[in-house]
């Protein structure tokens, strides 16, 4: 009888282990800079604005925002890519764009000058400015 349940301990353990999902690895930044230029809290909500530098073959690694963001570009081509792997905008000097929250992206330098970005946070307050994430199995980080 001691022989049987050892059996099916065993047995549920290397199942329990085959069933806890692996443990995802956030992508890292590279080549990305930004300075806080201006951040205040009204109620509930942090306005943060911060000017943000990639530089040529860099990117800003997977991530995603627990609010909605604001940008400008203010220097070179920005490609902006959705965790479908497909969907793909390219924002050049002096375009707009918004950045939804929990929408999972990343943001690339393709270009060869830098690409300066102004950035308005709109965050619940004490939010980070961004939460990592894995890249969701696109060829390219």
């Amino acid at each position: 009888m001691r022989n049987s349940v050892r059996g099916i301990l065993a047995g549920a353990a290397v199942l329990g282990a085959l069933l806890v999902p692996a443990t995802a690895e956030a992508t890292p930044s590279s080549g990305v800079t930004g300075v806080i230029l201006s951040k205040t809290t009204l109620g509930k909500t942090d306005y943060i604005l911060r000017e943000i530098t990639i530089q040529p073959g860099g990117g800003t690694g997977w991530h995603y925002h627990d609010g909605t963001l604001y940008a400008f570009v203010k220097a070179g081509t920005l490609t902006h890519n959705d965790a479908d792997c497909v969907t793909e905008d390219v924002y050049r000097t002096g375009s707009t764009f918004p950045e939804h929250p929990d929408l999972v992206h990343i943001g690339r330098n393709l270009g060869t000058t830098p690409v300066v970005l102004d950035v308005l946070y709109v965050l619940p307050t004490g939010s980070p400015l961004s939460e990592d994430a894995p890249n969701p199995g696109c060829d390219f980080q």
